[in-house]
């Protein structure tokens, strides 16, 4: 209305949608995994020459330090001040006193600027948002593992790639442009798309990350085991511009290039954008717009403003159960198995702790992602009322484990989603769902029972039933 409100001194009241109980939830499993991590990442890489960095020179190094150095308050003000570089680098090689961060508590230490701003980035970082998909009301927020030596909210602000959490966008367009069955199978082998095919400037034949190939599998298996043959078949079929019209309507905003290996998450997006997209699949084809604050009252308790969500149907209730009826295969037997297992312990990578099997029972749909060179892992899961999607990696894409047995998304974002969910799932209070996704209500024309499928295409191909002669 015009008016102008002093947020410290006007008596403001601001209704929030974060639930505090949720906020210490997830803030503790942010907490105790990154710890954990970060000790992997230090025993396991942290001996190497050019550590925390992976496949760089010396002088892209040098060059990453620098832009990192001239970002700083310190040089800032001494640019400001007048300060020549010489004399500003000097500054920056000169040991002095400081304090750095570590997991278990500030360091107090002596080391140059330069050395201080190179051991910061040997940390991995992290977002978690949660949200209520029906609502679109965030239940938790965390930016990052601590505000006060890294003052940047990788949820809103960080876009990273987004590796395979962006297949079941390809999937999603394939399921409502074709009606494809998840049971239909596609051969396991290379698949390229040729030269000037979308614009392509030459051929694009990308390899399954294991580089194991043969037979057929479902389009079920494809997406569990997140196999990138599977889903250049479909691109193939669909193309990107349908994926990207999709993408934007489910609440992407960010650039998104027209080029098929976006299929494969070459796309740089948020947090706030990824798990937004989700809303879709887990709220019966309908967008909803994550939201933080409801309305804002002054100290007279009239409401100066209030807020709704976005919202729009964006695919029919079917589809968006079959994507969901996919996305429960990742954590039956796909790359989120270990949701699922209350067996065994993950303390067989040099003896650190990266992750425990969960014993979750419940019904799960989610994906794992894992971006070229382990550079970013992600993991976006959702029960019927809740949706919870986790980014991890380091602040620049060079520093990164060199292993993928460390470095995918199930070891470094997946159990942040598990100790969260453990957590919400122990206070009865929150109504965390335990139930499957909810059927339309309307028939479902496509098969999701694989053993029918098979028996309906051999009838397709024979014109007679199997069952005729009973």
């Amino acid at each position: 209305n015009g008016e102008y409100f002093n947020l410290y001194t006007d008596g403001l009241k601001i209704y929030t949608s974060i639930d505090s109980r949720m906020q210490q939830y997830a803030e503790e499993a942010v907490n105790e995994h990154m710890s954990n991590l970060q000790q992997a990442f230090f025993k396991v890489d942290g001996k190497r020459s050019n550590f925390p960095f992976n496949k760089v020179s010396s002088a892209q190094i040098e060059q990453i330090l620098d832009q990192a150095e001239k970002r700083t308050p310190r040089y800032r003000g001494l640019r400001k001040r007048g300060v020549d570089k010489d004399s500003i680098r000097k500054v920056f090689d000169t040991p002095i006193p400081m304090q750095v961060f570590h997991w278990k508590g500030p360091i107090d230490t002596t080391m140059s600027p330069r050395d201080s701003i190179r051991w910061h980035k040997a940390y991995y970082h992290t977002g978690l948002l949660s949200v209520e998909p029906q609502t679109g009301f965030i239940k938790a927020w965390v930016g990052g593992i601590d505000h006060t030596y890294f003052k940047y909210d990788h949820v809103h602000q960080g876009r990273r790639q987004v590796g395979s959490t962006f297949k079941p966008f390809v999937y999603a367009t394939a399921i409502r442009q074709k009606h494809y069955s998840p049971c239909m199978k596609v051969p396991n082998v290379q698949t390229c798309i040729e030269k000037g095919t979308f614009n392509l400037l030459k051929d694009w034949c990308p390899e399954n990350s294991g580089k194991e190939y043969g037979g057929m599998v479902t389009l079920k298996e494809g997406l569990a085991n997140s196999l990138n043959t599977v889903t250049t078949y479909l691109m193939k079929q669909i193309g990107p511009d349908a994926v990207i019209r999709l993408a934007r309507d489910i609440g992407v905003e960010s650039e998104i290039p027209m080029q098929p290996s976006i299929a494969l998450g070459t796309v740089d997006l948020s947090v706030y954008e990824m798990v937004g997209s989700y809303t879709a699949f887990a709220n019966k084809g309908v967008y909803v717009e994550p939201i933080a604050v409801g309305r804002i009252e002054d100290q007279n308790c009239r409401v100066r403003d209030e807020f709704e969500p976005d919202t729009r149907e964006v695919m029919s209730e079917e589809d968006a159960f079959v994507i969901t009826s996919l996305l429960k295969g990742v954590t039956r037997y796909g790359t989120g198995a270990r949701l699922m297992r209350s067996y065994g312990n993950y303390k067989h990578l040099n003896n650190v702790v990266t992750g425990f099997p969960y014993g979750f029972e419940n019904p799960i749909a989610g994906k794992t992602g894992t971006t070229q060179n382990n550079s970013d892992g992600w993991f976006m899961g959702m029960v019927p009322n809740l949706i919870t999607g986790v980014w991890t990696g380091c602040e620049d894409r060079s520093a990164h484990f060199r292993s993928t047995a460390y470095g995918q998304g199930a070891t470094t974002a997946l159990p942040i989603w598990g100790l969260f969910m453990k957590r919400v799932y122990a206070d009865p209070s929150l109504d965390a769902s335990y139930s499957d996704f909810e059927k339309p209500d309307q028939p479902i024309n496509i098969q999701l029972n694989c053993d029918e499928y098979v028996l309906e295409e051999e009838e397709d191909r024979t014109g007679t039933s199997l069952f005729d002669e009973f």
